[in-house]
């Protein structure tokens, strides 16, 4: 008989009744380690009750979070990516990557975009969703961004774009850094027809989406721990030659050196966005032209020449 063959079969513990845990029913928070019931992080806007720990979710779960109920309405949702480059990566060709990440995704590409009121105030929408494929800003993304910019400036709405990316997709090269050129002079429009603009960095906000429409807006908000910045801190480090400080970064980090306006928790993210947007409203006069009465209906025919919102059966 062989030496290589076991002839004890050792000892197995019996099999319990009911000791196997479903699958999917708890989730271990990268924060403290602490074993969370998916049902406890759902009602908790997917941030941990014990640490404070902000979850990636999908873009479909932030549209939840930040627009109205009910108010939001896709857009651009045809715009489907090409492979101009023929480019193939160490596993398959570019198409199928594609076609396998909205098979797990269930999205076209890495943006959700549409029209939505937030706080009762219009606005144009951009949701980056980091589960596909990191999030990265391709052709789609981009032009996705670009029309919700043109949308913004012919329907007077203030602009939102939700980032969770790790930068330029690779697979469309220089057509994706364009994206960069492109959404950066439509919001210079943007500024000139005096709409407002938020950015939200959600964890990561990195790279060439970072160095272009992410860090260009009027009022950037970012969530805690978020990280935030162009090259990654191993580059910094190995070009710098010297150690980063701690939290290098980190949303609280790039706080400090003025990168970002605020901090702004998850959980108390729409009421802050709602805060801004009544600021821009009342100041624009309902997002309204020069010399011009405020588009949208509602509230905007409210508002006094003070600024002041008359009640609902006052009259201009």
């Amino acid at each position: 008989m062989s030496w290589l063959k076991r002839e004890r079969t050792g000892i197995k513990a019996p099999k319990v009744p009911g000791a196997d845990v479903p699958e999917g029913l708890w989730t271990k928070c990268d924060g403290c380690g602490e074993a969370l019931f998916q049902s406890v992080l759902d009602e908790n806007l997917w941030t941990c009750p014990h640490c404070g720990h902000h979850f990636r979710v999908p873009a479909s779960t932030y549209l939840g979070l930040l627009a109205d109920p009910d108010s939001f309405e896709e857009r651009f949702a045809d715009l489907r990516a090409g492979d101009p480059l023929g480019f193939r990566d160490a596993r398959m060709p570019y198409p199928d990557r594609l076609k396998a990440a909205q098979r797990e995704n269930g999205m076209n590409d890495a943006a959700l975009s549409g029209v939505a009121t937030v706080g009762g105030k219009p606005v144009s929408l951009t949701i980056m969703d980091f589960f596909f494929m990191g999030g990265s800003m391709g052709s789609v993304v981009g032009e996705k961004v670009a029309r919700s910019i043109e949308t913004a400036i012919a329907e007077r709405r203030a602009l939102i774009v939700v980032s969770a990316t790790g930068g330029a997709r690779m697979q469309e090269g220089i057509l994706s850094l364009m994206q960069m050129a492109k959404t950066a002079a439509l919001l210079a429009r943007l500024q000139d027809s005096r709409l407002p603009f938020l950015s939200i960095l959600t964890d990561p906000s990195t790279a060439g989406v970072l160095a272009s429409y992410a860090s260009l807006g009027d009022v950037i908000l970012a969530e805690p721990n978020a990280l935030v910045g162009f090259a990654g801190a191993r580059v910094i480090r190995q070009t710098i030659g010297e150690d980063l400080p701690p939290g290098f970064q980190r949303a609280e980090f790039v706080l400090e050196k003025g990168f970002v306006d605020r901090i702004v928790p998850r959980k108390q993210m729409r009421d802050e966005v709602s805060k801004i947007l009544e600021f821009f409203w009342r100041s624009t006069r309902g997002f309204a032209r020069d010399g011009e009465p405020s588009p949208h209906a509602g509230v905007a025919d409210r508002i006094a020449a003070d600024g002041k919102v008359r009640a609902e059966t006052g009259t201009r």
